[in-house]
Order: C-alpha cells, then structure tokens, then sequence
C-alpha cells in the first residue's frame, strides 16, 4: 500500500510538474522584437511588407513592436538608445531580438530574419533600457514614443499618453474572440485607417478607439449598436493631432518666403530687366507689363523647379539615418548662421556679402545678358537663364524650406512649395505694376533698394535668426 501511495505521489507530482511546463511556454510562446523604419526609405520599402506583414501572417505567435522615425520624428531618439544599449547601429531598417541577435540593413534582414524566428521557441521584448520581458507581461501602455504593435495581422496604434488598459489592449490583439474582450468595455467605432508602410499602405476592416489607442482588424465585426462612447471624439490618426505630430511647417514656410522675397539681389535684376525694356523702346508701356510677367514666370518655374530638386536631395538623405535625425537642428542652425550674415551687412555694409548677395564677380555678366533683353519672350528666356545667377544670394532661405518640406510626401509638399514661390515673386509683380501704371519709376526702384539695403538686411537677418534659434530650441 505504501508503495501504491508513493507511486500515486510521483505521478501526481511529474504530471503537474509537466503540465505547469507546458502551461509557462504557452505563456510564453511570443516571439517579441522591436523594429525601427521610416515611411519613404527606399531599403525600409523591401523589408517592410515581409517583417510587418509577411512574417506576422505565417508566425501567429510573432509581435512586432514598430518605431516610425520619419514621420513620427518622436520615435527617432529612441534608435540612438537602443543602439547605446544593444550597439545595434544607427540604420534603418533595423530589427532588433535581443543584445545578440539584431540586423540592420535590407539585404541582412531579408536573408536571416525568418531564420531567426524559427529558431526561436519564445523571445522576451527588448525594452529600451537594455533589458527584456515576456510579452504577456510587458506594460505596453509604459512604451515610450508612438509605437505601432504588429500580431495575429492585428495592429494597436498609439496616438496620445492617455493611457490605457495594458491588459485588455494585450487581449484585443492576442484574443480568438474580438467581441467578447470589448464588450465590458468604453470604447468607440471609428473608421479604419490606411497603416502606411514604406511604399505602401495597408488596410484593415475595422477599428475602434479606447483611451489612448487604436485597435485595428479584419474580419469578426462589432454590432454598431454595441458601441459604449467614451466620451473623447475620434481623430484622424495620422494627422497632426494623431500619431503624426509634425511641427507646424506653414509660418515657417512662409518666413523664409518672405525674407526670399525681400531680398535686395532678386529686386536688382527684376531692375535691371525692366530698365532694359525701357531703353530699347520706351514709348511701349506695355511691353513693360508683359516682360516683366513674363520673366516673373520664368523665375517661378525656375525656382520650382530647384526646389523639388532640393527637396529630393534631402529625402535621399534619408538613408543616412544619424544625419536624418539632427537635419532639423542642422537647418536650425544654418538659420541661425545667415541671419548673423545678413545682420553683419546692416551693421557693416559691403556689397557682394557672403549667402547674401550676388557675388561682384558675376554681376558684369549678368548685366550683359539682361541688357540684351528686346522684347517680353526674350524677358521670359532670360528669365530661365539668370536664375542660375541669383541662386548663390537666395538659395540660404530656400534650402531650409526644402528641408522642412522633405519629411512630406510629393502631395503635402506641392502648397507648401507653390506658396513659397508665389510670396518668392510676389514684390516683383508689385513693382512691375507699379511701373506699368505709373505710380513708380524704374529709377524710383533701384534708388529705393539702394538707399534701404541695410535695412533689408537686418529684417532678414532678424527673422532668420530668430526661426533659426526657435527650431534648434524646439519652440517650432
């Protein structure tokens, strides 16, 4: 009997031995890594849709947590933390397992990332601070930044620090039962949002939003009926006020355009363009209007032109990531630089300055050219040609603004840059009528430009100075 007994304890004791074995692996069976890209990355546009969708389609047991540094600029300094606990390097796009297993690059991830999820039974979430935890039971509500949480093709989106239920969110997206999660709690039914991906967008059936999050899916749907409002309005989740805090870009855009349109380089040559018409033939009037529009023409083209061009430069910055992530403070500080320039020459006036001014060496040519002018076309081809020659005194303003611009996509950028070149030629369209209709003198212009250069100068250096240190500061 006592040998049935103790027979009777061992079996007892393995049997909940093995069971509770069983039970901790299921508990434990996420396999959890953190990934870093940015929207407009061309090597992030190859990785994205297998780490974020493919593998998390053929790994139900799989959870990405997602840091979008382009566009959420408020995720970027956490790549340089995780490198200074990880040393997992400072490109994208980059994946992270744990201090041993991390890949950074698209050729790397393509090759050896589903090697290593097979390899693994479960992996802890790296956390930030360079230690690790089991996914059921990470507080995902205490992840710093605008994570996006990828499992089960599910995805959890932060869009403000309001909180939540970090155990219910962990359901909604580990759950075989949507509805039966939610229906003990407040929560709202809003429309789903395309979850944008690095060339590419993905789509989901439904959505709700509760406290600080958003929860997204396909498939089971919830009865409209059920809803139970929380009492906070739905936002657009990629907008401004959502997961997409951009800095405000319109007062700065059109800062630098006015400093641009003001500046004495751009009035001398509409000057010298328009004396030229005069000369030729100055009993025609009209051709002053029509020369002088055509020429404004031809600077907005051509100007439009070098800013797309700048804007693409900057966007294939975007590869150099540790540059990609200070280009706001370095165009800050380029600001800041051609403001104290431009107050220099209001304090200290010397034709020709330094990213303020045509250079002197150039001039004679440029007045040679536009002295040729005869008639409003060759206004208009002239016009292409000089702006090669008023860049080096009105790209310092242009350029930050292509800066600014370059974290949108090509359909944001296009106002922004075509009010930018409309206030750019604006003061040329003013003295062009003036003169057509009477109220001024080609002579009245020039003298005017003249006599107030230094005071061109010093409102532009101001206004440079004062956005430059605003951005380096992060008051704008």
């Amino acid at each position: 009997m006592k040998k049935l007994i103790a027979i009777l304890f061992a079996i007892f004791f393995i049997s909940s031995f093995l069971l509770t074995t069983a039970l901790a692996e299921d508990e434990q069976s996420a396999v959890c890594a953190v990934y870093f890209t940015g929207v407009g990355c061309p090597h992030c546009a190859k990785t994205d849709p297998i780490v974020l969708v493919d593998l998390l389609k053929k790994y139900p047991d799989l959870v990405i947590i997602e840091y979008e540094i382009y566009q959420q600029q408020m995720n970027a300094p956490l790549l340089y933390q995780y490198d200074s606990e990880y040393n997992s390097g400072l490109g994208i796009p980059l994946i992270i397992f744990n201090k041993n297993e991390y890949l950074i690059g698209d050729i790397p991830i393509l090759k050896n990332a589903e090697g290593i999820i097979n390899g693994l039974n479960h992996n802890d979430c790296p956390l930030i601070d360079g230690s690790s935890i089991d996914f059921n039971n990470l507080d995902i509500t205490s992840l710093q930044g605008q994570p996006k949480i990828w499992g089960n093709e599910r995805i959890l989106l932060k869009i403000s620090d309001s909180g939540g239920d970090n155990k219910v969110l962990k359901e909604l997206l580990t759950t075989n039962n949507i509805s039966s999660v939610i229906e003990e709690i407040n929560y709202n039914i809003i429309d789903p949002k395309s979850v944008p991906l690095s060339g590419q967008n993905i789509d989901f059936d439904n959505a709700i939003q509760l406290d600080g999050w958003v929860f997204q899916w396909n498939g089971e749907k919830i009865n409209a009926g059920s809803e139970k409002n929380t009492g906070f309005v739905s936002a657009d989740i990629f907008s401004p006020q959502g997961l997409a805090k951009e800095k405000p870009a319109l007062a700065k855009i059109i800062s630098l355009a006015v400093v641009d349109a003001i500046n004495p380089c751009a009035l001398a040559v509409l000057a010298l363009m328009l004396i030229a018409i005069l000369t030729y033939n100055p009993k025609q009037k009209r051709n002053i209007l029509l020369a002088g529009f055509a020429f404004v023409c031809a600077v907005f083209i051509m100007y439009l032109f070098y800013g797309l061009v700048i804007i693409k430069s900057f966007q294939l910055v975007q590869a150099l990531t540790s540059i990609k992530l200070w280009l706001y403070k370095i165009l800050g500080f380029a600001a800041i630089a051609l403001g104290v320039l431009n107050i220099k020459d209001a304090v200290r006036y010397k034709a020709g300055g330094f990213l303020t001014e045509m250079p002197l060496s150039i001039r004679p040519k440029v007045k040679k050219i536009i002295s040729g002018i005869t008639s409003p076309k060759g206004a208009f081809t002239i016009g292409l040609f000089v702006t090669v020659f008023l860049l080096p005194c009105t790209i310092g303003p242009y350029v930050i603004a292509g800066g600014i611009l370059s974290a949108l996509e090509l359909i944001k950028i296009m106002p922004f840059l075509l009010l930018y070149n409309l206030i750019f030629v604006l003061p040329m369209i003013v003295i062009t009528l003036a003169i057509y209709v009477g109220f001024a003198r080609v002579e009245d212009v020039s003298g005017w430009k003249d006599k107030n250069i230094r005071y061109l100068h010093l409102i532009t250096g101001l206004i440079m100075f004062a956005l430059g240190l605003a951005m380096v500061l992060g008051w704008v």
